[in-house]
């Protein structure tokens, strides 16, 4: 997996722009490493996302080192880390601040490659359900449970969970559980692929979006082309942006979990909205014997394992 940065650097100013490789290593772990060696504060370090563990991953960190203060990356060392590049830039880099991300995945011990390249030229298509990966739960390759699903259903009993970096990941494992949950019951009731009355459209590429107050021939084109995608609430305060027949859906579906919603809403986060598809970009793909190898492009927040496992129909672990 490697990042694509959504902006230039400037090569000067009071940032520094590493970009690393790392495999084995958390990104949490490494932004902690990075600090200790600059002998610099946990909060001047940054990172645009958090990446998978076990994954080779290429990805930015930002250093804030005002003035002429400079490193000696080389001296840095850490088994399972690469420093590549560094690059200096005005500002600092902030949690989602990249074009999107782009993988190249191996599937191995392929049994049926004509059925796959269908699949694939499916997805090419019409995209994939914009599913929250197993990362995002705190689920790993060989356990089933999401460490940090049990951490939200620990605050959901009404625990106090003080370290703020395991709260955080809990309440956005909680969220993204929920949204996960509008996409599922839409398949389960088929109004994924068709669209009602009163769906808030998300502009493609941007956060701007707009009510479908009735579906017209031009909503199914607009959405055929990709301009337009539609969306689920990322739970909040606050009253619903989607109108008629989705709101009623939406409300429904809030109604079967009272108290995920009550708590989301306590901790102050506001409605907002998420794609329920996303179609992948640039995606090509190669079947040598029974290795199968595929490369393709994700916006920023979205997760290869929701391409994988349509693929494959099968539940994967980041």
């Amino acid at each position: 997996m490697r990042e694509e940065l959504g902006y230039e650097l400037t090569g000067e100013g009071e940032h520094i722009h590493l970009w690393v490789q790392k495999e084995g290593l958390n990104t949490a772990f490494v932004a902690e490493q990075i600090a200790k060696f600059c002998q610099l504060p946990l909060r001047a370090i940054s990172y645009a996302g958090r990446k998978d563990k076990h994954a080779q991953t290429q990805q930015w960190f930002g250093v804030h080192a005002p003035g002429k203060q400079s490193f000696a990356w080389q001296n840095m060392q850490l088994e399972g880390l690469t420093i590549l590049a560094s690059k200096r830039h005005n500002k600092k880099l902030r949690v989602g601040a990249l074009k999107g991300n782009r993988f190249e995945l191996v599937v191995r011990d392929v049994t049926e490659p004509q059925q796959l390249s269908a699949r694939l030229e499916f997805i090419k298509q019409h995209g994939v359900p914009n599913y929250y990966g197993a990362q995002r739960f705190g689920e790993s390759r060989h356990h089933q449970s999401g460490g940090n699903l049990t951490l939200a259903q620990c605050m959901l009993n009404g625990e106090v969970i003080r370290n703020r970096n395991k709260r955080s990941m809990a309440i956005s494992a909680l969220r993204s559980w929920l949204f996960n949950e509008f996409i599922h019951q839409r398949i389960k009731r088929d109004i994924y692929a068709n669209p009602m009355p009163g769906e808030v459209c998300i502009l493609t590429g941007s956060n701007s979006f707009f009510i479908a107050q009735k579906i017209d021939p031009e909503t199914h084109t607009r959405l055929a082309k990709n301009d337009i995608v539609l969306s689920a609430p990322m739970w909040g305060s606050g009253e619903l942006a989607s109108i008629d027949a989705v709101r009623e859906f939406e409300q429904d579906i809030a109604a079967c979990h009272t108290n995920v919603c009550n708590l989301l809403e306590s901790l102050g986060l506001k409605q907002e909205r998420r794609s329920i598809s996303v179609k992948p970009t640039g995606l090509e793909w190669q079947i040598h014997e029974n290795t199968l190898n595929i490369q393709f492009s994700l916006p920023a927040g979205c997760f290869a394992t929701s391409v994988l496992r349509e693929l494959i129909h099968a539940n994967i672990a980041e």
